[in-house]
Formats: structure tokens, sequence, C-alpha cells
């Protein structure tokens, strides 16, 4: 490639599917959300003499925040970091491009140097000791600590750099990805989920990659087997293996395009507390399989829920398109939140769906002792239930204590509404809302790298 290209995926935020979406019987809905994960990629360079491949990662907003790997066919394809610093996320998508692609050094002998710069939007991360810069219309910060040292707000950061460093290696090889990303949109989905599953160590749900890949989504996931049977990286049989698997098998997959409703938008809300997600799911493993058939029915309680949900938020967006007198009342009576609402039966379903989805959830935390809708959380949705516009509000995730959702009138400001108001004085609205489109080619690269 001669020119720079530059892509950007979305963060994620799963509101419907908590815990349900690990099984492969029941579909999750996750909105794309607007902070997105950005790679620049660079026309080749040349190692004169070499016969391996260098491939260059820096992210110039952390400090450190560059890792160097040689690859060469003659050792499976496996990346060696060069310097010391080594990060798994970046490791495995190389090993696993490299080993799909199989260049050829002879093909490759004056272009076998590939730089990638990283970018994240702000929202992503803390923004503490941060120094904020504009490059082109985009605002950047650039942190002074390394990249593991910052705290993350758990929007996806690493399923977005999974996803959109996959896609920008990826072009170093096909020379009309740039111009072509849904034609390869489902390439670099599942080169992008073997590699996250890799550099995690465990087979997730998935649903995060999903969410970067194709942005807003109805999801359910794939059987973990998928990726659990692959070989080694670096076998002999490694690279035909993944090739079959990414072009020819059957993943079993739901991923169909889910948004939320015209004139409706999302608040997320950042709370200055954390969770360990890791062992809120083991807890609800445990419940589950001790709790047997009582769990089961939850399950799929907690399952006929979420696709009332899902299937209301769908039917006031089919509404909306109409541009109705009956939508303009449903709307008008949001703004106002009051007892008009109950008189919508558009706007009670949906509420009715999430009031047992939290009912469900607390009765889980308190059988099980995993904190996914503690009770200092309860009081705040239930308070933010009151505010103007306010459709509905629910814990994403995994739940816990770190975030909330809120879905709004399009016009309504939660930051306006809050800000003098004690009960979300541990709040903070980020700075971001839903985005419908996955990854995708971004305009104008060379502004990335402009100061």
């Amino acid at each position: 490639m001669s020119e720079l290209r530059a892509f950007s995926a979305p963060g994620k935020a799963l509101l419907a599917g908590g815990y349900l979406v690990l099984d492969t019987k029941y579909e999750a809905f996750v909105v794309g959300l607007s902070a997105r994960m950005h790679a620049v990629a660079h026309p080749y360079g040349s190692l004169q003499g070499s016969d391996k491949f260098e491939v260059r990662v820096k992210s110039k907003q952390f400090k450190d925040g560059e890792w160097l790997y040689h690859i060469s066919p003659k050792t499976g394809f496996i990346p060696v970091s060069i310097g010391g610093s080594k990060n798994p996320f970046i490791e495995k998508v190389i090993a696993n491009v490299f080993s799909y692609f199989k260049p050829n050094m002879d093909d490759y002998c004056n272009r076998n140097l590939f730089v990638i710069d990283i970018f994240s939007d702000d929202a992503y991360h803390s923004q503490e000791d941060s120094v904020t810069e504009h490059r082109g219309n985009r605002r950047l910060s650039f942190h002074s600590h390394r990249i593991e040292e910052v705290p993350k707000t758990g929007l996806g950061s690493s399923a977005g750099l999974v996803t959109v460093l996959t896609t920008a290696l990826a072009s170093f090889f096909v020379s009309d990805l740039e111009n072509n990303v849904d034609k390869y949109r489902e390439v670099i989905h599942n080169l992008s989920q073997v590699a996250h599953c890799q550099a995690q160590g465990k087979i997730g749900s998935g649903f995060d990659v999903a969410a970067a890949a194709y942005g807003s989504i109805r999801y359910r996931r794939f059987p973990p087997a998928l990726i659990s049977n692959l070989p080694d990286i670096g076998s002999a049989t490694y690279g035909s293996k993944l090739a079959h698997l990414v072009d020819e098998e059957d993943w079993n997959i739901t991923i169909k395009s889910n948004h939320l409703p015209s004139g409706l938008t999302l608040w997320m809300g950042d709370i200055k507390n954390g969770s360990e997600t890791v062992k809120l799911v083991q807890k609800v493993k445990n419940w589950y399989d001790s709790h047997m058939p009582e769990s089961l029915k939850i399950y799929t309680e907690l399952d006929h829920a979420n696709s009332r949900f899902m299937d209301g938020l769908s039917k006031l967006d089919r509404l909306h398109e109409t541009h109705d007198d009956y939508s303009d009342q449903i709307f008008e009576s949001l703004e106002r939140n009051d007892c008009t609402c109950q008189k919508y039966p558009e706007i009670t379903e949906v509420r009715d769906a999430v009031a047992t989805i939290r009912r469900s959830f607390r009765k889980i935390t308190k059988e099980s002792g995993a904190d996914i809708e503690p009770p200092v959380q309860t009081s705040l949705l239930d308070d933010c239930q009151t505010l103007k516009g306010v459709l509905t509000c629910l814990i994403p995730g995994a739940g816990g204590y770190d975030a909330i959702a809120v879905i709004t009138k399009q016009d309504v400001d939660l930051r306006a509404q809050t800000a003098n108001d004690k009960r979300f004085s541990k709040v903070q609205w980020l700075d971001v809302t839903q985005a419908d489109w996955g990854v995708r080619k971004e305009k104008d690269p060379e502004t990335y790298l402009d100061k």
C-alpha cells in the first residue's frame, strides 16, 4: 500500500442478555457506541536484507506505547517481541492475520515493514493526568502513564482494538479492503473473535467483538468449541485450520442489525466504583448450577423479558417512522414522564420488560452473592426513571457498581437535569451515544498524525 489508511471500530453496551449471552440458546441486544478505537496503517516500509516481517504498533497516547514484532513464515508466523514490550491482544492479532493470509517473503521482500498507529477516543479511559490535543476534528487525550496503568471505563476497548487492528493489518494483504470493508466484514469478525479469545485466555461470548465489527446488533453467540478446537499457533496445521474456520465453517451465530428507535438516544453513566466482571460471572455460574431447576426458570423469564424489551423497541422504531400524531403523543408523554405514559402500551411494554429483567437480576443478586443490581444501584435507577424524557434505565452488561444505561428522548439533556441533584453526585455522564455502524474506513487519515 502506498497510501495512509484509517479505520475505526465502536465500543459497546450490552443492554439485554447479561449472563444469558454466554449460552448459545439466548439472544442479546448490544448497542454500538460512538466512542471508537482507531487504527492508521502507514504505507509499506522496507527492511533491507531481512528475511522477516516487522510489525510496529504505536499508541502515542500512552507512555511507552510501542510494540515491535518480527514474524517469519519459517517459524509458523509466531510473533517474536522485539525490545521486551508485549501486548497479548496485539500479538494474537498479528499471529492470526499472518497465519490466515500466509504471505510469502519473496512477494514482500521490499515491503516487509508494517507500521500502524492506534488511537482511542476519550470515553474509553479515565482522563486524569492527561493532556488534550485536537487532530483535525478529533479530540485525543495523551496520558502520562502506560496503557495498563490508566483505568478503563468498560466500553470494550480490547475488542475494539483487536477488531480495528485486524482490519488495518489485513489491509496490507488485501488491496481493495480499504474501500470494501463490508465485503470483508465477516472475515474481519471471525479473525477478531479468534484473536480476542486467545488473548484473554478464555472463550468469551464474543458480543463485544461482534459489536465492534457490526455495530448495534441482536446477537447469539457461537459454540466455544469452534475456537477451542484450533491447534496451537505456529503448528503445521494452524493456518489451514484457521482458514477453514474463518471461511467455511458454520459458526451457528446470530448477528442481526438492530438499533435504538429513531427519536431516542442512549446515555451511559460511569459510576466511580469498580466491579470485577470475572468474579461476578463465576458466582452466577455457581449459583445457576447449584439452583437447578429454579435457576433455569429465572433464565427463561429473563430471556422472555429480553425479547419483549427488544421487540418493544422495534415497535417504537416502526411507529416513529410513520411520523403520525399518535407517535408524537407518545414522545410528548415521555417528555413529561408523568402518569400519561401509562396510556401508551408502546411505553409500558418496554418498561414492564425492563422491570422484569431488573427484578430477576435482583433475585440472582440475593441468591448468588453476585452484586448484579445491588441496592445502591436499584435506588439510582429508580431515581433515573423519574427524570424528564426517560423511557427506561438498567444496569448494562454483567452489572455491578460501575455503570448505568439510560434510554431517553433524543433532545433530553441528563447532564443539565442532574447537575445539582445530590442523588446523581457519583454519576459521570460519558460523552457517548449509540452508533449503529461497525468497523469502517475513516476519511482524511493524515489528520490523525497532524497536530
